[in-house]
């Protein structure tokens, strides 16, 4: 679980990064990219969710 939720980290480091130095200058495609990379973020962060509770699921069945 731990390398999940690194990646995860890493992904929100990145977005951040992004926003603060890198960002296009067209304003339209710059908005295109920070939805899609928010949508990413939460994709994956149900992902995870989807992880944690089949873990538990199976957990109870022990």
């Amino acid at each position: 679980m731990k390398k999940q939720l690194y990646f995860y980290l890493l992904m929100i480091v990145a977005f951040i990064v992004y926003n603060q130095f890198f960002q296009v200058a067209d304003e339209r495609l710059n908005t295109l990219i920070n939805i899609l990379f928010a949508s990413f973020l939460f994709l994956y962060i149900g992902y995870v969710a989807y992880l944690v509770l089949k873990r538990l699921k199976n957990s109870g069945k022990k």
